[in-house]
């Protein structure tokens, strides 16, 4: 039956490509298909926006063929938890991305997305893009619209239209809802609230995906919260950027790990995401404990110019800068950007507490970190993570990659190389040199195994019939460019790029091709 199917298969395709011209045919590469599947030789065929052939086409006429001798041919990369609404009108080519094969960024993350949902991809529908666009729904922003920077439950009253908030972004397009459990005011809800809101999604096909409540000294419990979130709200999970911060954490992803198999083992859906990196990036507020943001910026500065809390934030910054983000020394932590003053960007907190003309100790760096959170706050990169849990978690089949990077304008500030680099690093670093994955399991991670999560079942694999995002590399020479001090280098290695059957990057160059999409979850009406 099988081998009957396969044979009309391929007959069908053969007909199909002697009665029209292909619009592209891609000839002579090795094609990695995003199922984890050995690579093999074919040629692609497409038409219009679709993939209208894979296998031997020989001269079958095409308005464009691409010589691929001597490449690989993948599914373009699905990246699930970007910060893409973060430029993607600056920079509607998302060059950044484009360059290292992503063809569909995912927004919405750690809790945070424009609520209502509806007018926010419609203003990106009216916006030219190159890449696919799609959206969670933030947990964190659907509290705030409803009880704002309260640090409290929600009331049943008030719960009933978070709910309500939470069916309706379903049904605007939100893939499901994402959880920020470690920023304010996601770190002031109960559990128990967020799978009142978590059953919602469920119940609409949707999942969770958590920046986790803390992924320090506490990253166990809060493995533990996730998997509980999935397992009572009846949806899948997902443990974002999965990361251990700082040096009394590091070794820790081997019981992490295996708390997400015996979840796995007992019918919960868990998975993981992962930057390749070993420094994390957010505002420098990650280093102030969260109930002295309680109330928004106004409220903060009050407490920090009263000298018992001063005091009492100052200790908790110290702590933080010796076992957690800081790692143990304040050159740890580099300012990205800063609103109030771009000149901080790519300077460390010993570099800026110098400047104060006092000693970089931990005491005075601290009182450096007040001050910039007393200004409005500043982003910041933290060199805080073990490469053995990088690498560990990576092995763990369970484990897709993500960036958790923007879209920077070129040379503007000083972000993580990771919104350059994530998943050239990947194919360069992890899969090249240090033969950590497959060349076929890095694709399904970065294509097949994202899109199966979100349930795009026409993309993330490459077979007829789905839509036509396709790259084409060199395996030998993709690689990330983009370092901490110096951060605005494209990767390399990546030379064609189409999607939904255009050609945005041709010969390394960029298109003037804008064929990006708004994608819609599984409730969208």
């Amino acid at each position: 039956m099988f081998r009957s199917a396969a044979l009309l298969f391929l007959l069908t395709a053969a007909l199909s490509a002697q009665s029209a011209p292909f619009d592209i045919v891609i000839a002579g590469a090795r094609v990695v298909d995003g199922s984890g599947s050995p690579w093999y030789f074919a040629d692609i065929g497409i038409r219009g926006d679709t993939i209208a052939a894979v296998g031997p086409l020989g001269n079958a006429p095409a308005r464009l063929r691409i010589d691929a001798k001597g490449m690989v041919v993948a599914p373009g990369f699905i990246d699930i938890h970007s910060h893409g609404r973060r430029g993607i009108a600056a920079v509607p080519t998302a060059e950044n991305y484009l360059r290292e094969g992503v063809t569909t960024i995912v927004e919405g993350p750690d809790g945070s997305s424009p609520v209502p949902v509806a007018p926010f991809l419609e203003e990106i529908r009216k916006t030219p893009v190159t890449v696919n666009f799609a959206t969670f729904v933030g947990q964190g922003s659907i509290r705030q619209s409803v009880i704002g920077l309260a640090n409290r439950k929600a009331t049943p009253e008030e719960l009933e239209k978070m709910r309500g908030i939470t069916a309706q972004a379903m049904r605007d397009g939100a893939f499901g809802m994402s959880t920020g459990l470690f920023y304010v005011p996601g770190n002031f809800t109960p559990t128990e609230e967020v799978i009142e809101l978590a059953k919602v999604v469920g119940r609409m096909g949707g999942i969770h995906i958590s920046h986790m409540r803390d992924e320090a000294a506490h990253v166990l419990d809060s493995v533990r919260e996730t998997i509980r979130i999935g397992e009572e709200g009846g949806l899948p999970t997902q443990i974002t950027h999965h990361k251990m911060i700082g040096q009394p954490s590091w070794g820790q992803s081997v019981e992490s790990l295996k708390l997400v198999e015996a979840a796995r083992a007992r019918g919960v859906d868990v998975t993981i995401d992962q930057y390749p990196y070993t420094a994390s990036s957010t505002g420098i507020a990650a280093l102030v404990p969260q109930w002295a943001l309680e109330g928004g910026q106004k409220a903060t500065s009050e407490r920090l110019a009263a000298a018992e809390q001063r005091a009492r934030i100052k200790s908790a910054v110290i702590q933080n800068l010796k076992i957690d983000r800081g790692a143990g020394d304040p050159k740890n932590v580099t300012i990205v950007n800063c609103s109030f003053d771009a000149t901080l960007a790519g300077k460390n907190l010993t570099q800026l507490t110098q400047a104060r003309g006092v000693a970089p100790t931990m005491e005075n760096a601290a009182e450096t970190v007040l001050g910039l959170v007393d200004k409005g706050g500043c982003s910041a990169v933290y060199h805080a993570i073990a490469e053995e849990d990088v690498v560990r978690i990576m092995r763990s089949p369970f484990t897709m990659i993500a960036s958790d990077g923007d879209i920077p304008v070129f040379g503007r500030a000083a972000p993580h190389p990771r919104s350059y680099g994530t998943f050239a690093r990947v194919l360069g670093v992890y899969v090249r040199e240090k033969n950590v994955l497959t060349l076929e399991d890095a694709v399904r991670r970065m294509s097949g195994f994202p899109a199966q999560r979100l349930k795009l079942w026409d993309r993330g694999l490459l077979r007829p019939g789905m839509k036509a995002d396709v790259i084409v590399f060199d395996p030998a020479t993709v690689a990330d460019r983009a370092e901490y001090d110096k951060p605005h280098q494209y990767s390399v290695g990546v030379h064609e790029v189409i999607v939904n059957g255009k050609v945005v990057l041709r010969r390394d160059q960029v298109t003037a091709e804008r064929p990006g999409r708004v994608l819609l979850g599984p409730s969208a009406q």
